[in-house]
């Protein structure tokens, strides 16, 4: 998080409440407990906060009081809800009154994890296309910004395909938009009022993966206490954005397929296939074709998957964008740190970023724009701010270089190295285990097996 989000658990139980609040903070988020509803009500009128994680089952103020009183103030902050009675009415009764999302207890905390982070993340994207439209003053393509040439082709390609049914594969290098590409294909196009449901093939298990998209019921495996539509069910006659699905893993690939061919989804444990209507949207930064000759990924699936693709430009290919993109993140940056006195870039701060490599792409040019918000003290960001976009990391600090000197054990290897990847993220376990590929749970187990001073096993 390049902020840190403000969580509201709300349990009447002291020691539940205590048990969410720790490894939310952890993970970097600043969490304030309330035991009771008419508290939580309370701090959230007095917030601002991001989410709240509620109770149901509480005396005189229950977690539906909360739901409501939040959607009165906030109708776009997403309530998650919780309880220890399970059942569908329940359930269904939640998401009419607008909850994000209903968990029955005992629930695993990295399941917690995942869907808090998701709807951190629809919220901001729900508030970003709001200040893209208005700092770029375009109506017709929500958050893509820029005039250059490559984008305006981007902008032609955009419009003639959002009102096709075609499936479309964005392709392009990490950080250049494509979930952004996505959503302006969807919202041009005739499924507009349905919903845009995305999901990253790599943040998640193959197991889990599986269950996100197509959904299980009730006892299909360990932990599925309640049954799941998934993610199909979910877009039904909307858009599914598949992202990075270049690593989507092999026998998932072999069901997505099947899906595409026959429009039929299967719950995991399900005896029966449902019908859906769902265009597929996916992106990837690698080159599939390749993968495909390596016998990665299905040949038979990219073709189904490429029946359109589009190529995003790089930072470097459109660099008469940046003055137009630094003022835009400028905008979302004060946003969201109201106190900053930065008003804008000197002529020479814009002749530096225009020169820069931008490996990192439009994603790295707003990391740094919101880090000299944050701490440049003045209204204009001068030549030498600049130094704050790549701080010196010193070498020996790197795991692998120190492993150079001598022989370590492999497990100790993985283990400094998970820790430095954490430490490189700001602390965000979520994060590093997305860039680790690996699941958030292997890192607190890590953490545990270091605090205990047991050797791991």
């Amino acid at each position: 998080m390049s902020t840190q989000a403000r969580i509201l658990v709300v349990d009447d139980h002291l020691e539940m409440g205590r048990m969410l609040q720790e490894p939310l903070t952890d993970e970097g988020y600043a969490v304030e407990l309330a035991t009771s509803g008419a508290e939580a009500i309370r701090l959230f009128r007095a917030g601002p906060f991001d989410a709240v994680l509620s109770d149901l089952r509480m005396e005189e103020v229950d977690g539906f009081d909360v739901l409501a009183a939040v959607q009165a103030v906030d109708p776009e902050v997403p309530v998650l809800l919780m309880t220890a009675f399970g059942g569908v009415e329940n359930a269904v009764e939640a998401m009419k009154r607008g909850a994000w999302h209903y968990f029955t207890k005992p629930f695993r905390l990295d399941e917690v994890l995942i869907y808090l982070r998701r709807a951190l993340e629809d919220r901001r994207l729900r508030r970003e296309n709001r200040t893209l439209r208005q700092v770029a003053g375009r109506t017709g393509l929500g958050a893509l910004v820029g005039h250059s040439a490559p984008m305006r082709s981007l902008y032609e390609l955009v419009e003639r395909v959002a009102h096709s049914e075609a499936s479309v594969l964005i392709r392009g290098e990490s950080g250049c938009g494509k979930e952004l590409v996505a959503r302006a294909l969807h919202t041009e196009g005739e499924r507009a009022s349905a919903p845009f449901v995305a999901v990253n093939c790599t943040a998640l298990p193959p197991a889990l993966l599986e269950s996100e998209l197509f959904g299980h019921v009730k006892g299909a495996f360990t932990g599925a206490t309640t049954a799941r539509r998934g993610l199909f069910v979910e877009a039904d006659k909307g858009t599914l954005f598949l992202d990075e699905i270049g690593d989507m893993p092999a026998e998932l690939q072999a069901k997505l397929l099947r899906v595409l061919e026959d429009g039929e989804v299967r719950a995991v444990g399900a005896d029966a296939s449902r019908t859906v209507d769902v265009r597929i949207v996916a992106a990837t930064h690698q080159e599939l074709e390749a993968r495909v000759k390596e016998g990665k990924f299905r040949a038979d699936l990219f073709y189904r998957l490429n029946v359109v693709t589009l190529r995003l430009p790089t930072l470097r290919e459109r660099r008469e964008d940046i003055p137009l993109l630094a003022e835009h993140f400028i905008a979302r940056a004060r946003a969201r740190n109201p106190r900053s006195k930065v008003a804008g870039f000197s002529a020479e701060v814009i002749a530096a970023l225009g020169g820069m490599p931008w490996p990192g792409n439009v994603r790295e040019l707003e990391n740094l724009v919101e880090r000299l918000v944050v701490l440049v003290p003045r209204e204009t960001v001068e030549l030498a701010d600049l130094k704050l976009h790549a701080p010196e990391v010193e070498p020996e600090a790197h795991p692998l270089v120190l492993a150079q000197d001598s022989l370590w054990p492999l497990r100790r290897l993985e283990g400094e190295y998970i820790a430095w990847v954490v430490a490189r993220c700001g602390g965000n376990k979520t994060r590093a285990a997305e860039l680790l590929g690996i699941d958030v749970s292997t890192i607190h187990r890590r953490d545990r097996e270091k605090g205990s001073g047991n050797p791991p096993r």
